[in-house]
């Protein structure tokens, strides 16, 4: 299969959240910094913080003020890595917040003429909101939305300002949102 008509199939699952929080999504070759707005858009974040790809050993990311020793994600291809055999890799959003995602790499498909990629094909609850203190600051946040006894109840309320169901997933929400991507 020739490199321009593979297609990535990709796992993305945020760490240290249960139950899991993941995407499945296909993807054309393409930079790490297009990876980057592809997988911003997956998984609803908004994309304003800093981030990486660890793999194998080396960092690829957002480095605003060269003070991070990262290398540049729009000189790094996904096809490079996956060829090397990297079929398990990191991406980590929002350096305050620490969300880590696990990457693996299902399979490398045959591009269908009729599909328009990127495109998200499946997975499973929303993502946390922006600024909500990692994973554990998101235990927190549900703990206190869900309960409305609690201390933090009313400002957790009023600080998100609409209602958050975590278990909420909507593939063509998402694939309408990746149309400005391609």
């Amino acid at each position: 299969m020739s490199k321009s008509k593979a297609i990535y199939q990709l796992k993305v699952t945020l760490a240290d959240i249960k139950p899991p929080i993941w995407r499945r999504i296909e993807v054309a070759d393409c930079s790490l910094a297009k990876l980057h707005d592809i997988i911003q858009e997956c998984m609803g974040w908004h994309g304003g913080h800093l981030w990486s790809f660890e793999i194998g050993g080396e960092d690829y990311g957002a480095d605003p003020f060269g003070e991070l020793d990262m290398a540049d994600p729009k000189k790094a291809r996904l096809a490079k890595f996956v060829e090397a055999g990297y079929a398990k890799f990191n991406y980590t959003y929002d350096f305050g917040d620490n969300w880590i995602h696990h990457i693996v790499v299902e399979k490398v498909l045959d591009a269908d003429s009729k599909v328009r990629y990127p495109r998200c094909v499946k997975g499973a609850r929303a993502c946390p909101p922006e600024d909500c203190g990692g994973p554990w600051g998101y235990a927190d946040f549900l703990e206190a939305i869900n309960n409305p006894g609690h201390e933090r109840h009313a400002e957790m309320m009023e600080w998100h300002s609409q209602s958050f169901d975590p278990e909420r997933f909507e593939v063509g929400a998402i694939n309408r949102n990746l149309v400005g991507i391609r």
